[in-house]
C-alpha cells in the first residue's frame, strides 16, 4: 500500500478504479480525497486514529472493540492501516451499496476467523461490541455472558447444566440477541450461519438488517 500524500493528489490510476468501481463521481472522489488528506497526511489512516474517530462519535460508549472488527474488514491487505482506496470503497459499500452487498461486507466482520461461516462465538463478539459503542449495560453485560458460556461448556462437556436460562436475561442482552438471531437464520440447524443464510435472513427482516448493517435509512 503506497503512500502518496506527499503529492496530496490522487493518482490518476487510483481515480480512475474509484470512478469504475463506486458510485461516486470524479468530483466527489476528489472531495473526500481532500478531507481524508487532510486528517491523514501520510495518506494512511491507522487503527487508533480510525478508534479515535469513531469515540467522538459514541462519547457514552467504548468503540476499541467494534473498531477493530470494521477495522479488519476495511484493511483488506492487512497491512495495519487503511489508505484512500480502501476507505473510500468501505464507505461506498456501507453509505451507498445496494442492501446486498452491504450485507456480504457485513458477513465478512461477523466472520471473525474468515472460513466463511459466523458462529455463536463470533456473532457474540460483534453484538457486544455493538453493545459496548452505545453503552448499553456493559459491565451487567460481561458478567451474564461469562456465566452463560461457562455453563454451555459445562453442558456440552455432560458435567452440568447451563448456568443461565436465555429467557430470564433482560430483552436487550447481546447473549439473548445472538439466540434469537440465530434462531432466525440458522436455518439448516447446524450451529453456524452461512452467507446466504446471512443474507436471506437480513433481507427477509428489516430489523434484523438495520442492526447488523447499521443502516437505519429507507432505502431497504
Amino acid at each position: 500500500m503506497g503512500c502518496f500524500g506527499s503529492t496530496h493528489k490522487l493518482p490518476k490510476a487510483d481515480l480512475q478504479f474509484l470512478i469504475e468501481n463506486t458510485e461516486f463521481t470524479k468530483q466527489q472522489i476528489e472531495i473526500w480525497y481532500s478531507g481524508f488528506i487532510i486528517d491523514c497526511p501520510s495518506g494512511e489512516l491507522s487503527k487508533s486514529k480510525f478508534i479515535e474517530v469513531y469515540q467522538q462519535l459514541f462519547p457514552q460508549g467504548n468503540a476499541q472493540k467494534f473498531c477493530t472488527h470494521i477495522f479488519r474488514t476495511f484493511d483488506v491487505d492487512n497491512s495495519g492501516k487503511i489508505d484512500f482506496k480502501e476507505f473510500l470503497m468501505a464507505i461506498n459499500i456501507t453509505a451507498k451499496g445496494d442492501p446486498e452487498k452491504k450485507l456480504k461486507w457485513a458477513f465478512k466482520m461477523y466472520d471473525v476467523d474468515g472460513n466463511g461461516e459466523i458462529d455463536k462465538d463470533e456473532m457474540l463478539q460483534i453484538i457486544q461490541s455493538i453493545y459496548d459503542l452505545i453503552g448499553i449495560n456493559s459491565r451487567k453485560n460481561a458478567s451474564l455472558i461469562n456465566s452463560v458460556k461457562e455453563g454451555e461448556k459445562k453442558d456440552s462437556r455432560g458435567n452440568g447444566h447451563k448456568a443461565s436460562n436465555l429467557k430470564e436475561l433482560p430483552a436487550e442482552n447481546p447473549v439473548k440477541r445472538t439466540e434469537q438471531i440465530f434462531l432466525k437464520m440458522d436455518t439448516d440447524k447446524n450451529g453456524v450461519i452461512s452467507e446466504q443464510e446471512f443474507v436471506n435472513g437480513c433481507l427477509q427482516d428489516k430489523f434484523l438488517y438495520q442492526m447488523l448493517t447499521a443502516d437505519y435509512s429507507d432505502s431497504f
